[in-house]
């Protein structure tokens, strides 16, 4: 009961004062039950957390239980730590049930120690999360008891935060397509963020919210205050680059996950994931080649080896190498035929079988479609890729017809899938293909409809941009193929070396004269 009465009377305490500052990992407002020194500790793992710093975090969460063993919040807050509600794999459960085992040996225990009601809330929806069943249904009833929560408490900007997470993550968990539960976790975030432009969690959840080339533009300012909210956590570096890639802002993609990748790499330890170093990697590569930069592409090429190295094979970043190098066969053309394996990934079989084509190695070409069959059976976009390496053999061989209902069944599968985010998945966008297919049928106008659709789903991609000019001017739509050049050459700023940007100037030059 001495706690208990303690607790409350700091709990009012510092509902004035509670506004935390911390150096380069955002501002918020979290009043607990915890002991002051606890507290600080607690609202630094809190801001941390919002940014996905899970570490990080879980070091300042159990900072927080040290020094106030009975702080029932920095268990709750450790426990979220080890769920990662983005992915699509389950996490492992026994860590964060071990940590709720630490706080109370029962749930009944575990809130005897929250003292608020609002407290006792937020340890209930993880004891529904870290509880018995499918991890999918289980993201599905902690969203719904977050939002039972935020019904209770809905000035609460922490109830708020959470509750958003909470319903991307369950969106993710039933595959919705609706977009309803990232509309209403967009809502949430942006609500929270007009009130407080320092949280470090509104930003990033709207990103997220938002992330596909319909409603990117909603987004777009978080997106430019993000980085600067956070800058201590890699990740928050990393994600206004979701929103900066569906407005084709090039440049900002580029230098954002340079700066992502040096954050990673400075707090990086052996034996640490180097998750948050391969995405930006993975991401900054695409857009550096977006912008032309062929030899810095190369270096992200060249950094992600290192890693892979440093890091004694890590899966994820092993299993990118491959990815990066068929990217930068398929973004700058540089045909690269290799060996068709079983080791061979789905983007590497694209890449080897599209430059078999275009080298005239048909029996290679053969081989990755036949490899790329097996994969597709379990693999979207490898059902995909199948096609696109089998439409433009088909074409190679006389065959139009073929190679265009090989394309239509390839769009197909693109419709039953997710809005793209992100750099090109697969690598080559069938829309582009489609249409350069299209083109070289001599059907222009059709061509053109399959580039702009490439671009609305992916706005500002070179390729399609140099796709859709292409095909306006020989469908007799000068201004229109101007106006695509142009776009392009403002994307390849500096890049006369590149055979393409001479195209595209020639082409602007004679125009204007």
């Amino acid at each position: 009961m001495a706690r208990l009465i303690v607790a409350v009377v700091l709990l009012f305490s510092l509902a004035g004062s509670a506004h935390a500052q911390f150096d380069s990992v955002g501002s918020l407002e979290f009043p607990t039950s915890g002991a002051p020194e606890a507290q600080q500790h607690f609202l630094r793992g809190v801001a941390i957390l919002h940014s996905f710093g899970w570490k990080q975090a879980i070091e300042e969460f159990q900072a927080a239980q040290r020094l106030d063993p009975d702080f029932a919040l920095a268990y709750w807050g450790e426990t979220l730590c080890y769920n990662h509600p983005l992915f699509v794999t389950a996490p492992d459960d026994e860590n964060p049930r071990a940590v709720l085992d630490r706080l109370g040996p029962t749930p009944e225990a575990r809130q005897a120690k929250a003292p608020t009601d609002r407290e006792k809330g937020f340890l209930r929806a993880v004891e529904i999360l870290w509880g018995e069943g499918d991890y999918n249904d289980r993201r599905v009833a902690y969203m719904e008891a977050m939002i039972r929560l935020h019904d209770r408490f809905p000035d609460d900007d922490e109830v708020a935060a959470f509750t958003a997470v909470a319903m991307l993550s369950a969106a993710r968990a039933l595959n919705d397509r609706t977009f309803r539960y990232e509309m209403q976790a967009g809502a949430i975030a942006l609500k929270v963020f007009g009130k407080k432009p320092d949280h470090p969690g509104a930003p990033h959840y709207a990103i997220h919210a938002f992330d596909d080339p319909t409603h990117a533009p909603l987004a777009l300012l978080a997106a430019l205050r993000y980085a600067e909210i956070a800058p201590a956590v890699s990740h928050a570096r990393h994600m206004p680059t979701h929103i900066f890639i569906q407005h084709g802002m090039w440049q900002l993609v580029s230098e954002h996950n340079q700066s992502a990748y040096d954050a990673a790499r400075a707090l990086w330890q052996p034996g640490d994931s180097v998750g948050d170093g391969v995405h930006a990697l993975d991401w900054g590569q695409y857009g550096d080649l977006q912008l032309g930069d062929y030899a810095k592409a190369r270096t992200w090429m060249e950094r992600l080896q290192m890693v892979a190295d440093q890091s004694d094979g890590q899966a994820r970043a092993v299993n990118s190498i491959g990815l990066l190098r068929a990217r930068y066969v398929v973004e700058t053309e540089a045909w690269n035929v290799v060996p068709v394996t079983e080791e061979l990934s789905a983007p590497e079989l694209l890449a080897t079988g599209l430059s078999g084509v275009k080298t005239g190695d048909l029996n290679t070409a053969e081989q990755a479609i036949a490899r790329l069959e097996d994969l597709a059976e379990d693999d979207q976009s490898a059902r995909i890729m199948h096609r696109e390496v089998a439409a433009l053999l088909a074409l190679a061989r006389g065959d139009g017809d073929g190679a265009v209902a090989l394309m239509d069944e390839a769009l197909e599968v693109v419709a039953d899938m997710r809005l793209p985010n992100g750099a090109a998945n697969p690598v080559k966008p069938p829309y582009e293909l489609y249409g350069e297919i299209l083109l070289m049928l001599d059907r222009p106008k059709e061509a053109r409809d399959r580039f702009e659709t490439s671009l609305l789903r992916m706005p500002g991609r070179s390729r399609s941009l140099l796709g859709a000019a292409r095909a306006a001017s020989a469908a007799g739509d000068q201004t229109g193929a101007t106006g695509y050049y142009r776009t392009l050459l403002s994307n390849w700023t500096g890049r006369d070396q590149l055979p393409e940007y001479g195209e595209a100037a020639r082409f602007v030059d004679q125009t204007n004269n």
